[in-house]
């Protein structure tokens, strides 16, 4: 049996209908059935794989230095360290042009004699002084009486002895004390330096700098399985629709 297909156009919505050679009139449009139970929700599927942390943002700036502490009290002076080694002994400095000499100070007087002290060694002849000056000649003595002269005697022969020496006269004072010699140099070697005192304690510690930025968020993990479909709804009866008629 040949079959026709007939389109209908200019009808919302646009409807194919199929007749047979022996086919009725078309009925009308049918009621809208109810709507069928909805179906069970499926069960959930696996959760899918963590994704990857992201990479971690970059660190915020550093913050500002804290104000420095005060500083600790001064710790107690350390026991004195040992005697460093003695230097070598410095070059001498030359010697320095010798001062003025100071006016002589008044003579003090004569102490008591202390007890004698052991003999010491004999030190080395010191260099012979300048020669004082020559002291001034003492009076002469007076002359003796002149004794009674006698009766002149007969000339005798010419005498060869020579006369009687007159008396020696008084010692001159004592000449002036020779310059003092010149002071030697002071010494040069500086004494051994003290030890360093404890280290004060450290100041406060100064505020943390501020948080660094958050680092972009990781992708989604990959999605799960869908759940099971629910069953059909009721079916509707096989009616031709058409519309714009």
């Amino acid at each position: 049996m040949s079959e026709t297909v007939i389109v209908i156009e200019q009808i919302t919505p646009q409807v194919g209908v199929t007749f047979a050679n022996n086919q009725g009139p078309q009925g009308g449009q049918g009621a809208t059935g109810p709507t069928g139970p909805t179906g069970s929700t499926g069960s959930t599927g696996p959760t899918g794989a963590t994704g990857s942390t992201g990479s971690t943002g970059a660190t915020g700036a550093t913050g500002a230095t804290g104000s420095t502490g005060s500083t600790g009290p001064t710790g107690a002076t350390g026991s004195t360290g040992s005697t460093g080694a003695t230097g070598s002994t410095g070059a001498t400095g030359s010697t320095g042009s010798t001062g003025a000499t100071g006016p002589t100070g008044a003579t003090g007087s004569t102490g008591p004699t202390g007890p004698s002290g052991p003999t010491g060694a004999t030190g080395s002849t010191g260099a012979t002084g300048p020669t004082g000056s020559t002291g001034i000649t003492g009076p002469t003595g007076p002359t003796g009486l002149t004794g009674a002269t006698g009766p002149t005697g007969p000339t005798g022969a010419a005498s060869t002895v020579a006369g009687p020496t007159g008396p020696t006269g008084a010692t001159g004072s004592t000449g002036a004390t020779g310059a003092t010699g010149a002071t030697g140099a002071a010494s040069t070697v500086a004494g051994p330096t003290g030890p360093t005192g404890a280290t004060g304690s450290s100041g406060a510690t100064g505020p943390t700098g501020p948080t660094g930025s958050t680092g972009a968020t990781g992708s989604t993990g990959a999605t799960g399985p869908t759940g099971a479909t629910g069953p059909a709804g009721a079916g509707l009866p096989d009616v031709l629709m058409l519309g714009g008629m």
